[in-house]
């Protein structure tokens, strides 16, 4: 497989905090693979600084063999990048559909039809609540709208943040499902999350994080138990 994104020593401050000090890891095209560390340690703002967000970044990242490093976010949506929060992302005054339909015209999608039934048939929950507003959505429907409409664009590289955070066991295998239905149509995932059956399910590859760095790269076989990745993320061993 190609590499689509290749990273090399990204720094990303906040404030006076070196958050990210020197990752540098490249993904191929059609992989899946996870940041995984304690809170803290710089995961999210490692997707915020490929995604553009972070205003105060260094080093090189290239998608597709273009750098992006001073491109805007927009402009790196354009090229064919995604990000999925890890807030519920959701516009909670509008409708189901009416999030799906905004997301498509924000980024431009030419089969606005298309996003829709994407959406819908990830989370088939979602076409039943199409009319509902999101804002009165539980919160594992929140985030599964916005998951939905992530995918929904297909981006060429999908980033998302604690997808399944403080979901139960059935919403994760969904939003796990989902991930995965989007690899095997060829989508590229960098995910941040804790979730051991999601990662063993989805990732190839697991790079974990500690205080702004790589501190190891792993396979999910690596790992016999959810106890044995938690030692990992909080750094207590396999340095």
């Amino acid at each position: 497989m190609s590499s689509l994104l290749d990273v090399d020593d990204l720094h990303a401050f906040y404030g006076a905090s070196h958050v990210v000090q020197g990752v540098s890891f490249s993904i191929a095209t059609g992989e899946a693979v996870a940041l995984v560390g304690r809170n803290g340690v710089g995961k999210t703002s490692t997707l915020k600084s490929l995604m553009g967000m972070e205003t105060r970044t260094r080093g090189t990242v290239r998608f597709a063999g273009t750098p992006l490093m001073g491109m805007a976010s927009h402009a790196r949506a354009r090229k064919g990048l995604g990000y999925v929060p890890e807030e519920r992302a959701v516009f909670p005054q509008m409708t189901v559909e009416e999030n799906i339909r905004i997301g498509s015209l924000l980024h431009r999608a030419p089969d606005q039809r298309g996003v829709l039934d994407r959406a819908y048939a990830l989370f088939p929950i979602l076409r039943e609540r199409r009319q509902q507003m999101a804002g009165t959505l539980s919160g594992g429907q929140q985030k599964m709208l916005a998951l939905a409409r992530g995918i929904a664009l297909q981006p060429r590289l999908l980033l998302v943040d604690e997808p399944t955070e403080g979901l139960m066991p059935a919403n994760v295998e969904l939003i796990t499902n989902a991930l995965v239905s989007a690899t095997q149509s060829g989508m590229t995932v960098l995910v941040v999350d804790s979730s051991f059956d999601l990662l063993r399910t989805l990732c190839a590859r697991l790079y974990a994080m500690d205080r702004g760095v790589l501190i190891g790269t792993y396979r999910p076989a690596d790992f016999s138990s959810p106890d044995d990745l938690a030692a990992t993320m909080l750094g207590e061993s396999r340095r």
